[in-house]
């Protein structure tokens, strides 16, 4: 029998997961892998690769980084390498058809929702920000459109009041890897028929930007104490509080929804228990914060060197 050649194709913390997964089960080899190139982070904008990088070194898997997915040089590598299969797992860009026809199991890609629910480039972020009850993730056979590929499996988990967009990511990333491996075996031996899509249900889960973080106090509290778990760790969540001609930012960590009424934004009350803001919709008791320019800390700790009526 000749060995199964798979290519992984990933770029962040998420895919690094599911490679390392899929690179432990002897049964699934992986030839290659494909990343974003390394980019420019940090102060000095130094050059660091991506996690999925990191990984196939540590694992002397051979990893290639075109600056562009449908670069002929670069289909013509992967046609080199004869793949079976490729598993892509938030790779970062839309792949082209030519790419898709290379392997003859066709492409699989990790999508942490339940699609139709939340296509696109943050499912995380936007299934807790919408109030979701729950998510899951979808192995899926990829098409030319965006994540409208047919289903093969799906995997689900609750969403609770206590998960942030870090902590469902961990779970969904550990989630992602184990279906993928325990449906693979059924996938390449034809037992499973992948199935379209509902045309029902079907949501967009847009890229996340640093201004979706602002705290809008007319919204309900809960829509923002869920915008909060949401964003974290980023952008992180913020707003401001009145300070001269500049407001300061106050980062907000963790807030809970609580009964109350006023004018949004106004402060109703605030001791060690926390500050509670009026919204739109009942209010909104933040219990951990950060000052501009200052560290983390409680309520109780702000307190004591600030005195606020409202935030903006």
């Amino acid at each position: 029998m000749i060995p199964l050649r798979i290519i992984f194709m990933g770029t962040p913390d998420l895919a690094r997961e599911v490679l390392a997964t899929l690179a432990d089960d002897h049964r699934f080899p992986v030839v290659a892998v494909v990343a974003q190139p390394d980019r420019p982070k940090g102060r000095d904008l130094q050059l660091q690769p991506p996690p999925v990088k990191i990984e196939a070194l540590a694992r002397g898997l051979p990893v290639l980084q075109p600056e562009k997915a449908r670069d002929p040089a670069f289909l013509d590598q992967l046609r080199a390498l004869a793949p079976d299969l490729i598993i892509v797992a938030a790779y970062g860009q839309i792949l082209p058809q030519a790419l898709l026809d290379i392997p003859r199991h066709g492409c699989l890609n990790v999508h942490t929702s339940i699609l139709p629910r939340w296509r696109g480039a943050a499912p995380i972020q936007w299934a807790i920000a919408d109030g979701d009850a729950e998510t899951g993730v979808t192995l899926m056979r990829m098409e030319a459109g965006l994540d409208t590929g047919p289903v093969v499996s799906i995997a689900r988990t609750p969403i609770s009041d206590a998960d942030t967009g870090q902590t469902l990511h961990d779970r969904l990333a550990r989630l992602g890897g184990e279906l993928l491996v325990d449906t693979l075996p059924a996938y390449l031996a034809g037992e499973i028929v992948p199935r379209p899509q509902p045309a029902e249900g079907v949501t967009y889960a847009r890229k996340v930007t640093k201004e979706d973080g602002r705290l809008d106090w007319t919204r309900p509290a809960r829509t923002l104490a869920a915008r909060i778990r949401a964003f974290t760790p980023w952008p992180g969540a913020f707003c401001h509080i009145p300070s001269g001609p500049k407001a300061k930012l106050l980062k907000v960590h963790v807030a809970l929804p609580v009964a109350g009424c006023g004018a949004p934004g106004t402060l109703l009350a605030a001791d060690k228990a926390g500050l509670v803001v009026a919204c739109g919709e009942d209010a909104l008791r933040l219990t951990e914060v950060q000052p501009e320019g200052g560290r983390r800390m409680t309520a109780e700790q702000f307190l004591a060197g600030h005195t606020i009526d409202r935030l903006s």
